[in-house]
């Protein structure tokens, strides 16, 4: 319980510094309003661990582009220091296509193919890179609260994130590869595609394929308060400032999810 307590206390005060933090990048910003940042494609750990776990130590994240911001790179910094034993992986969006072309069959790649909202492409190639390679995945706003390799035992073989109303979120989950259930999430955002009778990314490619399949199940899971928070380090602003349509619920207003 004690140790429950201090990761709660820990995310509160890192959730304080990441707004201070981000609160401070905006007269950066209006000072070099062209200035941006370079994610890197691949990262080795920081420091190297021998322990071994089911899961692998593998980061995944990605963004329609690798050039950021100045929130977004520090809030990158933070999560490689959390993550300090962790590989790090990123693609853009035209690395997601090459990766899923390359390590899945063309049914599901004409399908991804399809997606005209990033953000369901993405929501689709974090469930094909953890179930072809496993790791943790995590969304690009989103920052550890605590190191993955605390929280993460290792015989774990998948743990996911409750949210405030008890469902479970991707913006963080993990994986060992080949995991039984992504295959089923896998199988019901092709089918979600093939019928094209959704009209929101969330139920589509998103959290409700996550909650269909692991709903009433006995799988492992964990609170966001002791895993990761969103929005800290960055906002919305900061996350989109070189994409005009926004993010993917005002660009689902405007167009069609799935290719018709």
């Amino acid at each position: 319980m004690l140790g429950k307590f201090l990761i709660y206390l820990f995310g509160r005060i890192i959730k304080v510094m990441a707004n201070i933090i981000k609160l401070l990048c905006y007269p950066f910003h209006y000072l070099f309003p062209k200035k941006r940042f370079t994610l890197p494609v691949h990262a080795k750990p920081l420091f190297k661990s021998h322990k071994h776990t089911n899961i692998p130590k593998t980061l995944w994240q990605t963004n329609f582009t690798n050039k950021v911001t100045l929130p977004v790179y520090i809030n990158y910094l933070f999560n490689r220091l959390m993550a300090c034993t962790y590989d790090y992986r990123f693609m853009i969006t035209e690395d997601r296509a090459g990766f899923i072309k390359t390590n899945y069959s063309s049914e599901i790649f004409e399908n991804y193919s399809k997606i005209q909202i990033g953000a369901a492409q993405a929501d689709f190639w974090r469930l094909l890179v953890l179930h072809n390679k496993g790791g943790v995945y995590l969304d690009i706003d989103a920052h550890f609260i605590w190191p993955p390799g605390s929280i993460i035992k290792p015989d774990d073989n998948e743990l996911y994130l409750t949210t405030k109303d008890g469902g479970i979120s991707n913006h963080f989950f993990a994986s060992k590869k080949d995991n039984p259930h992504l295959a089923k999430m896998i199988d019901i955002v092709m089918v979600n595609i093939n019928e094209n009778t959704l009209k929101n990314v969330y139920d589509l490619t998103g959290p409700a394929i996550l909650n269909q399949v692991l709903e009433n199940m006995d799988v492992n899971t964990k609170n966001y308060r002791y895993i990761c928070y969103q929005g800290n380090f960055t906002n919305e602003f900061f996350q989109y400032i070189d994409k005009p349509e926004g993010k993917w619920c005002e660009a689902q207003k405007k167009i069609d999810i799935i290719k018709k």
